[in-house]
C-alpha cells in the first residue's frame, strides 16, 4: 500500500464513520444502531491490524534506525512530512470527536423508575475507531517515515534533520 493510499483510505474510513455514527445517532432505530455497531468495530479491527503491522514493520527497521512511538504513532519530530501530519491528525482528531459526541448524544436514561442500559450503549462503539487512526499513523512512520541512523551506546551526536518537503510516498 503506498502513502498516498494510506492517507486517502484514512480520510475515506473517517468520513464512512462520520456518516454512519451520525445516521445511528440521529435515526436510533434497530438498523441505524446495526449499522453504526458494524462500521465501528470494522474499524476497529482495521485499525488493530495496521497498528500491529506497522508496529512489525518499526520493529524489523528498529535495528538500523532510530524510532521513537512517539513519532511513529504521534507523528512528533522531525521522521514524518508535515502534510502528511495534518491529513492524519486530522482524521484522528475528527474520529475522536465524532466517536465521543455520537457516543454521548444519547446517554441512558431513567424510564418508568428503571433505568434503560441499552439506550446510547450501541453508540459507544464508536469511541474504538480512533484505534484506526493510530493504528494507520503507526503504518504510515514506520513505512514511509525518514528517521535517523540508530546511535551508539554513548554516542550523543544528534540524528541527521528531515526537511518537511519530503514527498508523501
Amino acid at each position: 500500500m503506498s502513502g498516498k493510499n494510506i492517507l486517502r483510505f484514512n480520510i475515506l474510513a473517517t468520513a464512512v464513520f462520520g456518516v454512519s455514527a451520525i445516521v445511528a445517532a440521529v435515526v436510533f432505530d434497530g438498523f441505524a444502531k446495526t449499522q453504526g455497531v458494524i462500521v465501528a468495530l470494522s474499524l476497529f479491527t482495521i485499525g488493530i491490524a495496521a497498528f500491529l503491522w506497522g508496529y512489525w514493520t518499526a520493529v524489523q527497521k528498529s535495528r538500523e534506525l532510530e524510532i521513537s512511538v512517539a513519532e511513529m504513532y504521534f507523528l512528533l519530530g522531525r521522521a514524518i512530512p508535515k502534510k502528511v501530519k495534518v491529513v492524519m491528525h486530522s482524521c484522528l482528531a475528527a474520529q475522536s470527536v465524532i466517536a465521543i459526541a455520537t457516543a454521548i448524544a444519547r446517554p441512558n436514561t431513567l424510564q418508568d423508575g428503571a433505568q434503560n442500559s441499552s439506550r446510547g450503549s450501541t453508540l459507544a462503539f464508536g469511541v474504538l475507531v480512533p484505534i484506526l487512526g493510530l493504528g494507520l499513523n503507526g503504518l504510515w512512520s514506520a513505512t514511509y517515515g525518514s528517521f535517523g541512523a540508530r546511535r551508539l551506546k554513548g554516542d550523543s551526536s544528534p540524528t541527521e534533520s528531515h526537511p518537511d518537503d519530503r514527498p508523501i510516498g
